[in-house]
């Protein structure tokens, strides 16, 4: 661990719980790694004091902070500015300074993004099949569309919120690319070869056995799946599409690159591939997972 003085900048993670998180892993590292005077806390704020938290961490001049559930959308009213993407999704998950305040910015969804590409994946011009409408899925949706893709197919238990959530997205770019539809609505799909995105809650620990959709005929039409699970490393909805000759990615590189980008925003540097590796093995350790 490096020194702590009377020069070191301070960062944290806002959230209720935060026992759980490895964002300070994730961070400390990279202070280390690039010898920055830099360090990064779990800060456990309860539903009610966001205000107070927000304020806070201004009077005490923290360079920024990160914003877990369940307080993504609670922290937006006590922000200065937002960026455009995170005003667009609704949900705000790191805080960066600006005049007289915070300004919100969204770096799940980049990061998300950041980790596809990393992977090869694009999605401008890609049709997309987009499993769940919750608050994950919701920011899939829009980032589908902020990133240019054709078309999506958000498929949801319940089809009333697919519709919600395609009407929102639809209505913020002014195009009609998000196309709702129930689990079933998967038969109705054209025949042919899809980027798929699980973004439900389904398969995670300690529930590891389950999947949003089990049968064979909707994994045949998976080029690439993509679980925002890491927990789990390779879920059920991952063996699935690798089953049926697809590629499968988790969600580690999404949680490395959102907090990466996080620390670039805040300390005004740029971090290369190799130290992205090295988090993502660092982190594959602590959780017991090898190769």
């Amino acid at each position: 661990m490096h020194t702590i003085d009377g020069r070191t900048r301070v960062c944290g993670l806002m959230g209720d719980p935060v026992e759980h998180t490895l964002s300070p892993l994730i961070h400390n590292t990279l202070a280390r790694d690039l010898g920055h005077n830099f360090v990064y806390v779990p800060l456990q704020v309860e539903r009610g004091q966001v205000e107070e938290a927000v304020r806070g961490a201004w009077a005490l001049h923290l360079q920024g902070m990160n914003v877990t559930v369940p307080h993504k959308s609670a922290v937006i009213p006590w922000l200065k500015e937002m960026d455009e993407l995170a005003e667009k999704i609704g949900a705000v998950n790191t805080l960066v300074p600006c005049r007289d305040g915070y300004k919100g910015y969204n770096t799940d969804m980049t990061g998300l993004k950041r980790a596809m590409e990393s992977e090869g994946i694009r999605l401008c011009g890609e049709t997309v099949i987009l499993l769940g409408a919750g608050g994950a899925a919701r920011a899939v949706a829009f980032l589908c569309a902020f990133s240019g893709a054709e078309r999506v197919y958000l498929l949801n238990r319940t089809l009333e919120r697919a519709q919600e959530t395609a009407s929102e997205v639809n209505r913020a770019f002014g195009r009609d690319c998000i196309m709702p539809l129930p689990l079933s609505g998967y038969e109705k799909i054209p025949d042919g070869k899809y980027l798929a995105v699980q973004g439900t809650s389904v398969g995670l620990h300690p529930h590891t056995e389950e999947t949003v959709i089990a049968d064979d005929a909707f994994y045949e039409k998976i080029h690439t799946g993509y679980d925002l699970i890491y927990k789990p490393y390779d879920t059920k909805f991952m063996r699935l599409v690798r089953a049926h000759g697809g590629r499968a990615c988790n969600g580690m590189k999404m949680l490395v690159y959102q907090a990466i980008h996080a620390y670039e925003l805040w300390n005004g540097v740029e971090i290369e591939t190799a130290e992205a590796e090295k988090i993502i093995r660092i982190l594959k350790e602590e959780m017991g997972i090898n190769g």
